[in-house]
Protein backbone atom coordinates (compact mmCIF):
# COMPACT_ATOMS: atom_id res chain seq x y z
CA UNK A 1 0.00 0.00 0.00
CA UNK A 2 1.44 3.55 -0.86
CA UNK A 3 1.15 7.25 0.58
CA UNK A 4 1.35 10.83 -0.57
CA UNK A 5 1.83 13.25 1.64
CA UNK A 6 1.59 16.65 0.73
CA UNK A 7 4.64 19.11 2.13
CA UNK A 8 4.90 21.21 -0.88
CA UNK A 9 4.01 24.73 0.94
CA UNK A 10 6.29 27.31 1.84
CA UNK A 11 5.35 27.49 5.58
CA UNK A 12 4.91 31.33 6.19
CA UNK A 13 2.58 30.54 8.47
CA UNK A 14 4.83 29.47 10.93
CA UNK A 15 8.02 31.22 10.33
CA UNK A 16 10.62 31.90 11.50
CA UNK A 17 10.77 28.46 12.17
CA UNK A 18 10.45 27.52 8.13
CA UNK A 19 12.89 30.12 7.27
CA UNK A 20 15.81 27.40 8.36
CA UNK A 21 14.08 23.75 7.73
CA UNK A 22 11.13 22.85 5.89
CA UNK A 23 7.83 23.04 7.91
CA UNK A 24 7.34 19.34 7.95
CA UNK A 25 10.43 19.06 9.42
CA UNK A 26 9.92 21.39 12.25
CA UNK A 27 9.61 19.61 15.52
CA UNK A 28 6.37 18.59 17.09
CA UNK A 29 6.27 16.93 20.39
CA UNK A 30 10.49 16.24 20.09
CA UNK A 31 10.36 14.88 16.45
CA UNK A 32 9.49 16.46 13.12
CA UNK A 33 5.86 16.81 12.24
CA UNK A 34 5.92 14.44 9.09
CA UNK A 35 7.34 11.85 11.11
CA UNK A 36 4.45 11.27 13.39
CA UNK A 37 2.58 10.29 10.06
CA UNK A 38 4.88 8.52 8.61
CA UNK A 39 5.21 6.28 11.83
CA UNK A 40 1.29 5.42 11.45
CA UNK A 41 1.33 4.97 7.94
CA UNK A 42 4.01 1.91 8.75
CA UNK A 43 2.11 0.96 11.35
CA UNK A 44 -0.99 0.10 9.52
CA UNK A 45 1.12 -1.86 6.43
CA UNK A 46 1.74 1.50 4.33
CA UNK A 47 5.19 0.45 2.11
CA UNK A 48 5.73 3.88 0.15
CA UNK A 49 5.39 7.21 0.97
CA UNK A 50 5.66 9.68 -1.90
CA UNK A 51 6.35 13.25 -0.82
CA UNK A 52 5.20 16.05 -3.50
CA UNK A 53 7.14 18.83 -2.70
CA UNK A 54 8.28 22.16 -4.13
CA UNK A 55 10.10 23.55 -1.38
CA UNK A 56 13.84 22.61 -0.15
CA UNK A 57 13.51 19.66 -1.55
CA UNK A 58 17.28 18.31 -1.07
CA UNK A 59 17.08 19.18 2.40
CA UNK A 60 14.15 17.44 2.84
CA UNK A 61 15.16 14.66 1.70
CA UNK A 62 19.00 14.59 3.17
CA UNK A 63 16.93 14.59 6.75
CA UNK A 64 14.91 11.89 5.88
CA UNK A 65 17.49 9.31 3.79
CA UNK A 66 18.18 7.50 6.86
CA UNK A 67 14.62 6.85 8.33
CA UNK A 68 13.71 4.75 4.99
CA UNK A 69 16.13 2.46 6.38
CA UNK A 70 15.24 2.55 10.23
CA UNK A 71 11.21 2.34 9.55
CA UNK A 72 11.88 -0.19 7.04
CA UNK A 73 9.56 1.94 4.61
CA UNK A 74 10.65 3.42 1.26
CA UNK A 75 10.35 7.24 0.80
CA UNK A 76 10.53 8.75 -2.27
CA UNK A 77 10.05 12.75 -4.21
CA UNK A 78 7.75 14.05 -6.61
CA UNK A 79 9.31 17.53 -7.05
CA UNK A 80 6.93 20.24 -8.49
CA UNK A 81 8.41 23.06 -10.54
CA UNK A 82 5.49 25.14 -9.65
CA UNK A 83 2.78 25.07 -7.03
CA UNK A 84 0.19 22.10 -8.31
CA UNK A 85 -2.38 22.98 -5.42
CA UNK A 86 -3.65 20.00 -3.41
CA UNK A 87 -4.99 17.82 -6.59
CA UNK A 88 -2.04 18.79 -9.16
CA UNK A 89 0.28 16.40 -7.28
CA UNK A 90 -1.58 13.45 -7.33
CA UNK A 91 -1.31 13.65 -11.18
CA UNK A 92 2.51 14.39 -11.24
CA UNK A 93 3.12 11.66 -8.88
CA UNK A 94 1.20 9.12 -10.99
CA UNK A 95 3.56 6.38 -11.77
CA UNK A 96 4.63 6.35 -8.31
CA UNK A 97 0.77 6.29 -6.74
CA UNK A 98 -0.93 3.62 -9.45
CA UNK A 99 0.33 0.52 -10.42
CA UNK A 100 -1.40 -2.99 -11.61
CA UNK A 101 -2.86 -4.03 -7.95
CA UNK A 102 -5.10 -1.44 -7.81
CA UNK A 103 -4.96 -0.83 -4.28
CA UNK A 104 -6.00 2.50 -2.88
CA UNK A 105 -3.61 4.98 -1.45
CA UNK A 106 -3.52 7.79 1.20
CA UNK A 107 -3.41 10.83 0.39
CA UNK A 108 -2.56 13.35 3.89
CA UNK A 109 -1.46 17.18 4.56
CA UNK A 110 1.50 17.56 6.49
CA UNK A 111 -0.11 20.00 8.49
CA UNK A 112 -2.49 17.67 9.94
CA UNK A 113 -1.68 16.06 13.40
CA UNK A 114 -4.37 13.58 14.90
CA UNK A 115 -4.15 9.83 16.43
CA UNK A 116 -4.39 8.82 12.89
CA UNK A 117 -6.48 5.85 12.85
CA UNK A 118 -5.73 4.24 9.37
CA UNK A 119 -6.86 0.97 9.58
CA UNK A 120 -10.44 1.67 10.55
CA UNK A 121 -10.22 3.98 7.23
CA UNK A 122 -9.28 1.20 5.46
CA UNK A 123 -12.26 -0.58 6.39
CA UNK A 124 -14.28 1.87 6.10
CA UNK A 125 -13.26 2.43 2.45
CA UNK A 126 -13.58 -1.28 1.90
CA UNK A 127 -17.24 -1.40 3.02
CA UNK A 128 -19.20 1.58 1.47
CA UNK A 129 -17.22 0.50 -2.18
CA UNK A 130 -17.13 3.73 -3.65
CA UNK A 131 -14.51 5.52 -5.22
CA UNK A 132 -12.71 7.97 -2.53
CA UNK A 133 -13.32 8.29 1.28
CA UNK A 134 -12.45 11.57 3.55
CA UNK A 135 -12.28 11.88 7.07
CA UNK A 136 -14.34 14.76 8.78
CA UNK A 137 -14.11 16.18 11.88
CA UNK A 138 -16.63 18.46 14.38
CA UNK A 139 -15.37 21.89 15.08
CA UNK A 140 -17.13 24.42 17.02
CA UNK A 141 -17.17 27.20 14.63
CA UNK A 142 -18.02 25.26 11.00
CA UNK A 143 -18.71 29.28 9.40
CA UNK A 144 -14.80 29.57 9.07
CA UNK A 145 -14.80 26.38 7.14
CA UNK A 146 -16.27 24.37 4.72
CA UNK A 147 -18.89 21.84 5.86
CA UNK A 148 -19.21 18.28 4.49
CA UNK A 149 -22.88 17.72 4.37
CA UNK A 150 -23.14 13.77 4.48
CA UNK A 151 -25.60 11.23 5.20
CA UNK A 152 -25.25 10.15 8.86
CA UNK A 153 -25.87 6.80 8.47
CA UNK A 154 -23.68 5.79 5.55
CA UNK A 155 -21.33 8.35 5.52
CA UNK A 156 -22.00 9.15 1.57
CA UNK A 157 -21.17 12.47 0.90
CA UNK A 158 -24.01 14.97 -0.26
CA UNK A 159 -22.52 18.29 -1.03
CA UNK A 160 -20.02 21.03 0.92
CA UNK A 161 -20.66 24.29 1.48
CA UNK A 162 -18.07 26.57 1.76
CA UNK A 163 -18.11 29.05 4.92
CA UNK A 164 -22.11 28.68 5.39
CA UNK A 165 -23.35 32.34 6.83
CA UNK A 166 -26.38 30.00 8.34
CA UNK A 167 -25.83 26.62 10.19
CA UNK A 168 -25.33 23.55 7.70
CA UNK A 169 -23.20 21.11 9.82
CA UNK A 170 -20.32 21.12 11.92
CA UNK A 171 -18.08 18.66 9.85
CA UNK A 172 -15.22 19.61 7.98
CA UNK A 173 -12.02 18.06 5.74
CA UNK A 174 -10.04 16.83 8.27
CA UNK A 175 -7.05 16.73 5.37
CA UNK A 176 -6.75 12.41 5.47
CA UNK A 177 -7.67 10.68 2.15
CA UNK A 178 -7.93 7.25 0.80
CA UNK A 179 -8.67 7.34 -2.66
CA UNK A 180 -8.67 4.71 -5.75
CA UNK A 181 -6.26 4.83 -8.55
CA UNK A 182 -9.17 5.76 -11.09
CA UNK A 183 -8.92 9.69 -9.28
CA UNK A 184 -5.84 9.93 -9.76
CA UNK A 185 -7.82 10.01 -13.84
CA UNK A 186 -9.80 12.94 -12.84
CA UNK A 187 -7.21 15.21 -11.89
CA UNK A 188 -4.93 16.94 -14.90
CA UNK A 189 -1.60 17.90 -14.66
CA UNK A 190 -1.94 22.04 -13.65
CA UNK A 191 -2.12 23.85 -10.15
CA UNK A 192 -5.84 22.11 -9.09
CA UNK A 193 -7.90 21.97 -5.64
CA UNK A 194 -9.00 18.30 -4.79
CA UNK A 195 -11.54 19.59 -1.93
CA UNK A 196 -13.13 22.33 -4.47
CA UNK A 197 -12.40 21.03 -8.14
CA UNK A 198 -12.24 16.79 -7.40
CA UNK A 199 -14.38 16.14 -4.83
CA UNK A 200 -17.41 17.71 -5.30
CA UNK A 201 -17.23 15.87 -8.93
CA UNK A 202 -17.57 12.49 -7.18
CA UNK A 203 -19.56 13.61 -4.48
CA UNK A 204 -22.21 14.12 -7.11
CA UNK A 205 -21.53 10.23 -8.48
CA UNK A 206 -22.45 9.61 -5.23
CA UNK A 207 -19.44 8.13 -5.13
CA UNK A 208 -17.27 9.84 -1.78
CA UNK A 209 -18.04 8.66 1.61
CA UNK A 210 -17.15 10.22 4.48
CA UNK A 211 -15.79 9.02 8.11
CA UNK A 212 -15.96 11.17 11.24
CA UNK A 213 -12.56 10.91 13.09
CA UNK A 214 -12.22 9.80 16.00
CA UNK A 215 -10.07 11.23 19.01
CA UNK A 216 -8.24 14.88 18.68
CA UNK A 217 -7.49 16.71 15.40
CA UNK A 218 -5.59 20.10 14.61
CA UNK A 219 -4.15 21.72 11.59
CA UNK A 220 -1.02 22.84 13.44
CA UNK A 221 0.46 25.20 10.29
CA UNK A 222 0.59 28.33 12.82
CA UNK A 223 1.47 29.16 16.18
CA UNK A 224 -1.57 29.45 18.32
CA UNK A 225 -2.90 25.97 16.48
CA UNK A 226 0.49 24.61 16.93
CA UNK A 227 0.41 24.85 21.17
CA UNK A 228 -3.20 23.87 20.77
CA UNK A 229 -2.36 20.71 18.81
CA UNK A 230 0.32 20.48 21.40
CA UNK A 231 -1.90 20.42 24.02
CA UNK A 232 -4.27 17.59 22.46
CA UNK A 233 -1.41 14.97 21.50
CA UNK A 234 -0.27 15.38 25.22
CA UNK A 235 -3.83 15.05 26.48
CA UNK A 236 -3.86 11.92 23.81
CA UNK A 237 -0.61 10.92 24.90
CA UNK A 238 -1.72 10.82 28.92
CA UNK A 239 -4.55 8.10 27.97
CA UNK A 240 -3.07 6.38 25.30
CA UNK A 241 0.71 5.73 26.86
CA UNK A 242 1.31 7.75 29.66
CA UNK A 243 4.58 5.95 30.88
CA UNK A 244 6.24 8.23 27.70
CA UNK A 245 5.36 11.38 29.89
CA UNK A 246 7.35 13.12 32.16
CA UNK A 247 6.99 12.55 36.27
CA UNK A 248 8.40 14.07 39.91
CA UNK A 249 7.95 17.24 41.90
CA UNK A 250 8.82 19.80 39.35
CA UNK A 251 5.88 18.53 36.67
CA UNK A 252 2.23 19.58 36.66
CA UNK A 253 0.16 18.24 34.26
CA UNK A 254 1.06 16.64 30.63
CA UNK A 255 4.98 17.30 30.43
CA UNK A 256 7.13 15.34 27.69
CA UNK A 257 10.92 15.44 27.95
CA UNK A 258 13.95 14.11 25.93
CA UNK A 259 15.92 11.46 27.79
CA UNK A 260 19.09 13.58 27.03
CA UNK A 261 17.27 17.08 28.53
CA UNK A 262 18.76 18.51 31.94
CA UNK A 263 16.33 20.20 34.84
CA UNK A 264 17.96 22.11 37.08
CA UNK A 265 16.28 22.49 40.77
CA UNK A 266 13.36 24.19 41.77
CA UNK A 267 12.03 24.52 38.49
CA UNK A 268 7.50 24.53 37.59
CA UNK A 269 7.54 22.62 34.15
CA UNK A 270 3.79 22.52 32.91
CA UNK A 271 1.32 21.92 31.87
CA UNK A 272 1.41 21.14 27.88
CA UNK A 273 5.03 21.41 27.50
CA UNK A 274 7.48 19.31 25.19
CA UNK A 275 11.24 19.64 25.75
CA UNK A 276 13.70 18.19 23.29
CA UNK A 277 17.20 16.82 23.45
CA UNK A 278 20.39 18.44 24.41
CA UNK A 279 18.21 21.42 26.46
CA UNK A 280 19.30 22.74 29.24
CA UNK A 281 17.07 24.47 31.52
CA UNK A 282 18.28 26.11 35.10
CA UNK A 283 16.82 26.70 38.01
CA UNK A 284 13.91 28.26 38.63
CA UNK A 285 12.45 28.15 35.56
CA UNK A 286 8.31 28.28 34.91
CA UNK A 287 7.45 26.77 31.76
CA UNK A 288 4.01 25.98 30.47
CA UNK A 289 1.96 25.80 26.76
CA UNK A 290 5.23 25.72 25.38
CA UNK A 291 7.35 23.97 22.78
CA UNK A 292 11.34 23.80 23.54
CA UNK A 293 13.12 22.70 20.59
CA UNK A 294 16.84 20.74 20.44
CA UNK A 295 19.87 22.44 22.30
CA UNK A 296 18.36 25.20 23.22
CA UNK A 297 19.15 26.97 26.96
CA UNK A 298 17.03 28.40 29.28
CA UNK A 299 18.76 30.56 31.83
CA UNK A 300 17.29 30.57 35.61
CA UNK A 301 13.93 31.85 36.69
CA UNK A 302 13.39 32.65 33.28
CA UNK A 303 9.56 32.43 32.66
CA UNK A 304 7.84 30.79 29.12
CA UNK A 305 4.46 30.69 28.40
CA UNK A 306 2.26 29.99 24.86
CA UNK A 307 5.43 30.34 22.50
CA UNK A 308 7.86 28.02 20.60
CA UNK A 309 11.48 28.33 21.33
CA UNK A 310 13.68 27.51 17.91
CA UNK A 311 16.86 25.18 17.81
CA UNK A 312 19.72 26.65 20.05
CA UNK A 313 17.98 29.46 21.30
CA UNK A 314 19.05 30.90 24.54
CA UNK A 315 16.28 32.78 26.86
CA UNK A 316 18.29 34.86 29.35
CA UNK A 317 18.09 34.93 33.09
CA UNK A 318 14.95 36.26 34.45
CA UNK A 319 13.48 36.94 30.98
CA UNK A 320 9.87 36.16 30.15
CA UNK A 321 8.42 35.17 26.55
CA UNK A 322 4.72 35.07 26.42
CA UNK A 323 3.02 33.81 22.86
CA UNK A 324 6.51 34.16 20.86
CA UNK A 325 8.57 32.18 18.38
CA UNK A 326 12.27 32.43 18.22
CA UNK A 327 13.94 31.75 15.31
CA UNK A 328 17.29 30.16 15.30
CA UNK A 329 20.92 31.36 13.83
CA UNK A 330 21.57 34.88 15.14
CA UNK A 331 24.61 36.95 16.63
CA UNK A 332 24.45 37.44 20.22
CA UNK A 333 26.18 40.64 21.29
CA UNK A 334 27.93 41.35 18.34
CA UNK A 335 29.97 37.83 18.97
CA UNK A 336 28.63 34.86 16.59
CA UNK A 337 27.13 31.66 18.50
CA UNK A 338 25.99 30.23 15.08
CA UNK A 339 22.35 28.94 15.52
CA UNK A 340 21.31 31.13 18.50
CA UNK A 341 18.50 33.49 19.20
CA UNK A 342 19.39 35.33 22.69
CA UNK A 343 17.05 37.06 25.12
CA UNK A 344 19.41 38.95 27.17
CA UNK A 345 18.57 38.97 31.01
CA UNK A 346 15.59 40.50 32.51
CA UNK A 347 13.61 40.78 28.92
CA UNK A 348 9.86 40.97 28.91
CA UNK A 349 8.92 39.65 25.59
CA UNK A 350 4.83 39.44 24.77
CA UNK A 351 2.95 38.74 21.73
CA UNK A 352 6.14 38.56 18.15
CA UNK A 353 7.53 36.32 15.91
CA UNK A 354 11.59 36.67 15.95
CA UNK A 355 13.30 36.04 12.92
CA UNK A 356 16.81 34.85 12.23
CA UNK A 357 19.13 37.85 12.42
CA UNK A 358 17.19 38.59 15.58
CA UNK A 359 18.41 39.94 18.87
CA UNK A 360 16.07 41.35 22.00
CA UNK A 361 18.03 43.33 24.15
CA UNK A 362 15.60 45.45 26.03
CA UNK A 363 11.77 44.64 26.79
CA UNK A 364 9.16 43.80 23.26
CA UNK A 365 6.72 45.52 24.44
CA UNK A 366 5.50 46.94 21.19
CA UNK A 367 7.73 44.59 18.26
CA UNK A 368 9.76 46.20 16.32
CA UNK A 369 10.30 45.33 12.44
CA UNK A 370 12.26 42.12 13.41
CA UNK A 371 9.00 40.99 15.12
CA UNK A 372 5.77 39.95 13.46
CA UNK A 373 2.61 40.02 16.15
CA UNK A 374 0.97 37.02 17.17
CA UNK A 375 -2.29 38.36 18.06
Amino acid sequence: MKALILVGGFGTRLRPLTLSVPKPLVEFANKPMILHQIEALKAIGVTEVVLAINYKHEEMMNFLKDFDTKLDIKITCSQETEPLGTAGPLALARDKLTDDSGEPFFVLNSDVICEYPLKLMIEFHRAHGGEASIMVTKVDEPSKYGVVIMEESTGKVERFVEKPKAFVGNKINAGIYLLNPSVVDRIELRPTSIEKEVFPKIAAESKLYAMALPGFWMDIGQPRDYITGLILYLDSLRKKSPSQLATGPHIVGNVLVDETAEIGEGCLIGPDVAIGPGCVVESGVRLCRCSVMSGVTIKEHACISSSIIGWSSTVGQGACVEKTVLGEAVHVKKTSLGEVIYLCDDVYSNGGVVYPGGEIESSNLKPESNVRVWD
